[in-house]
């Protein structure tokens, strides 16, 4: 194999290796954005639940109607 040859393919090597590390790169970022998206969701729900819990009185089982009712 010629020097040439071996330069060719190793520029071929880098440009193959470039496009992979830029799409990784875009994959990252697409996945923080939905990490980021769903830790906002999560939290959002967190608090609601916490508003929820407090806000409400806990119902004492005698008080309850039984489900065929």
């Amino acid at each position: 194999m010629s020097q040439e040859e071996r330069l060719n393919e190793l520029e071929s090597k880098i440009a193959h290796q470039d496009h992979a590390i830029h799409t990784l790169g875009e994959e990252v970022y697409q996945q923080q954005k939905k990490l980021d998206h769903l830790e906002t969701t999560c939290n959002f729900l967190i608090e609601q639940l916490k508003t929820n819990t407090g806000a409400s009185s806990p119902t004492e089982p005698d008080d309850e109607k039984p489900p065929h009712y």
